[in-house]
């Protein structure tokens, strides 16, 4: 997953940085991420993995960084799975 979350970055991410100098905890905004490259990958999250964010998961802290949006990309598939 993170590759491929990798692969997002790199494309919707606009980073000035290139992605494979970014580690998986490094701060994504720190690294240039704008709240509008956010939405992007947001987006581009959405239609990779066949999810939508729920609102309460609209927020920084679950784009911060490559293992945050991992983990949030996971709890939306989990709780598909439940429901």
């Amino acid at each position: 997953m993170n590759k491929t979350i990798r692969d997002l970055v790199a494309k919707f991410g606009k980073l000035p940085v290139a992605i494979d100098q970014v580690a998986d905890d490094a701060d994504l905004y720190a690294a240039g991420l704008t709240s509008f490259a956010s939405v992007q990958l947001m987006l581009g999250i959405e239609e990779a993995f066949d999810i939508e964010f729920p609102d309460n998961l609209l927020n920084r802290k679950s784009f911060a960084s490559i293992s945050a949006i991992a983990k949030t990309v996971d709890s939306i598939q989990d709780s598909r799975k439940v429901a």
